[in-house]
Order: C-alpha cells, then structure tokens, then sequence
C-alpha cells in the first residue's frame, strides 16, 4: 500500500472555524443577506425595507421587515391562513393567494403609514396598468424582495404585487 498524507490533522482542526449555525442548517445565504440589508452611509441610521416572501407546503407568508444590531424587527405582515376571512378557503398556496396575500399585506401596510388615503390604488376594474406616482408630499412606500434561498426568474408565483 502506498504512502497516504493525512490531511485533517490536529493543526487542521486547531484553524478549523464553523459555519454560522443557520448556515449549517441550510436556512440562511449570508452573502445574499449582507447585499439586501446594507444601507448606504449617506443615509444614516434609514431603515431599508424588505418584502420578505415563503412558501411552506401549506402557507404563504410575507413580511415587511428591516435590519438593526439588535435583530430583524417586523413592520407588518399576511399570510395566506388569513384569507379565509375574505372568502378564499382552499388553495392557499397557488398563483391567486399569491397574489391576495400580496394585496392584504400592501393595504396593511398603507393603513399602518397613513397613505391608504394618498395612494388607494384601482378602483374600477378596466386591465389598464397601473403606475404609482408621487402624490403630495410622501412618496410611496418602497421595499426590496427578498426570497430567501429559493431563486428567482420571471413568472414564478413569489412575485408578489
């Protein structure tokens, strides 16, 4: 038998450094975390939002959350449970609850900041596009989609509105 090097040795696990304990349980991609929440210096201690979207086997949920030292705080959030509420029983993670999620978590939103009076968004069903503008003196709320570990491309039902 040939000479074999033994390349996990006792010097090896003396450097050895463990990953993050999220990261070993395959729950968090650090460096795609680092890029959402870095906010630039020029604006001081400006909270950068996220639209934090999950799909479960059996629930979709979204979040509007912001980073700080402490931890992430939540602003406000829906998940799909919630629709039964408005009529929608069954089906609570295809395309349509998707896209009521979406909806419920945004009009809560706009409530919870007092724009839901600014901005109140289509009122008469004509499938024309809808683009929001500024209107008076606050500008509309604006967050950056973040996934988590599942890859985005156009069409898939994460792209909450």
């Amino acid at each position: 038998m040939g000479f074999v090097k033994v390349v996990k040795n006792k010097p090896y696990f003396k450097r050895f450094q463990v990953k993050y304990r999220r990261r070993r349980e395959g729950k968090t991609d650090y460096f795609a975390r680092k890029r959402l929440i870095i906010q630039n210096k020029n604006k001081y201690n400006t909270p950068k939002y996220r639209l934090v979207v999950r799909f479960t086997n059996k629930v979709i949920i979204a979040q509007v959350t912001y980073a700080t030292i402490e931890g992430d705080k939540i602003v406000c959030d829906a998940r799909s449970t919630e629709l039964a509420r408005y009529g929608i029983k069954t089906g609570l993670t295809n395309y349509p609850a998707s896209y009521a999620v979406g909806l419920l978590l945004a009009r809560r939103l706009n409530q919870k900041y007092g724009l839901d009076e600014t901005y109140t968004g289509v009122e008469a069903v004509d499938g024309e596009e809808y683009y929001v503008e500024k209107e008076g003196e606050r500008g509309a709320f604006y967050c950056v989609l973040d996934t988590g570990l599942s890859k985005t491309s156009s069409g898939i039902k994460t792209g909450l509105t």
